[in-house]
C-alpha cells in the first residue's frame, strides 16, 4: 500500500491559492482515477484506488497546512506505512512558477507544512513533488503571496499545466517508484 498526500488548507477561502497546490493536484488525480476523496479518517479526506496492482490512498489533510504532520503521522500509524510509501505534493516558493521537481527525500526548507511533518514523524525521508509557485515580489508579504490566488489567465494556465504534470508524475511514482519518476519528470521540466 502507498499514499499520495497533497498538502493544503481546508475551506473555500483557501481554494485555488498558491498554498493549495497539493489539494488542486489531488482533485485532478481523483478525477482522472475516478476515485472520490471524501471518506473522513486520520484527520483527512481520503479516497483509494488501485495503481499498478497496488492499493493507493489519496489524502487531503484537514488540519491546515502548518499542522499537516498530524495527518501524515496518523496515516502512517493506521495503515502501517513507512516514509518511502508516501508521496507528498506541495507548493514551493523556491521554484519558478510552473516548474515541477521530484525529490526522493530531504529537509523541509522554508515550508512550514513539511517542517511539521518532520517534527511529527521524525523523518524527512518522504518522496515529494514540489510545484513551483515562484517567490513573492519584493512588495508582497510571504503569507499574502502563498495565500493569494493567481492573478492572470496566463498564471492560471501555467499553474494548471504544472498540476497536470504533477498528476502524471504521481502516477509514475505509484507504479514505478521515485527513481524513474525523477528521471522522467525532472528532465522534462528542466
Amino acid at each position: 500500500m502507498k499514499a499520495i498526500i497533497g498538502l493544503g488548507n481546508p475551506g473555500s477561502e483557501y481554494a485555488r491559492t498558491r498554498h493549495n497546490v497539493g489539494f488542486d493536484v489531488m482533485d485532478l488525480l481523483s478525477e482522472k482515477l475516478n476515485a472520490p476523496i471524501k471518506k473522513i479518517k486520520c484527520r483527512a479526506l481520503i479516497g483509494d484506488c488501485i495503481i499498478g496492482g497496488e492499493k493507493v490512498l489519496l489524502v487531503k489533510p484537514q488540519t491546515f497546512m502548518n499542522n499537516s504532520g498530524f495527518t501524515v503521522s496518523d496515516v502512517m500509524q493506521f495503515y502501517k506505512l513507512q516514509p518511502q510509501d508516501i508521496l507528498l505534493v506541495v507548493d514551493d516558493i523556491d521554484l519558478p512558477h510552473g516548474q515541477v521537481r521530484l525529490r526522493a527525500k530531504g529537509g523541509p526548507g522554508t515550508h512550514n507544512g513539511l517542517r511539521h511533518i518532520v517534527q511529527c514523524t521524525g523523518s524527512g525521508d518522504f518522496p515529494r513533488i514540489r510545484v513551483g509557485v515562484g517567490a513573492p515580489p519584493p512588495e508582497w508579504d510571504l503569507v499574502d503571496w502563498v495565500l493569494g490566488k493567481y492573478r492572470t489567465e496566463e498564471e492560471r494556465k501555467t499553474a494548471f499545466d504544472a498540476y497536470l504534470l504533477a498528476v502524471d508524475a504521481a502516477l509514475c511514482w505509484a507504479e514505478h517508484g521515485i527513481d524513474l519518476a525523477m528521471n522522467r519528470y525532472n528532465k522534462r521540466n528542466a
